[in-house]
């Protein structure tokens, strides 16, 4: 799976403090999945019955094998890194700048504001 692109540029600001902003984009992030879920098992719902082969009582009954639980926990967490990718995305910023050398550094050591 490639990772996902980087935007350049300012991030959009909606709310004085910049956490809010980060808790709006994953709840939009969220949003977004859940949608796509929903109208992806309405369709595989309806499918399913159209071909007389769904019986919703197997939703309650089915077990799993170990490479299906296999399998749903890589999905889980690719999922959960999309929805955690902002707060990534501020990390990477902190840990990709550079930091001040040496004549730089002194002076803002030397400051006694």
């Amino acid at each position: 799976m490639s990772s996902p692109r980087t935007a350049k540029g300012k991030k959009p600001a909606y709310f004085a403090d910049p956490a809010t902003d980060k808790l709006l984009q994953m709840v939009i992030t969220l949003a977004g999945e859940l949608s796509v879920v929903r109208d992806r098992l309405d369709l595989v719902e309806r499918l399913a019955t159209e071909a007389g082969a769904f019986d919703r009582s197997k939703l309650e009954t089915m077990r799993l094998t170990e490479a299906d639980t296999n399998e749903r926990d890589a999905n889980r967490a690719d999922f959960v890194a999309r929805v955690l990718r902002v707060l990534d995305q501020d990390l990477e910023e902190i840990t990709n700048r550079e930091a001040p050398g040496f004549d730089e550094l002194v002076p803002m050591l030397g400051k006694t504001d």
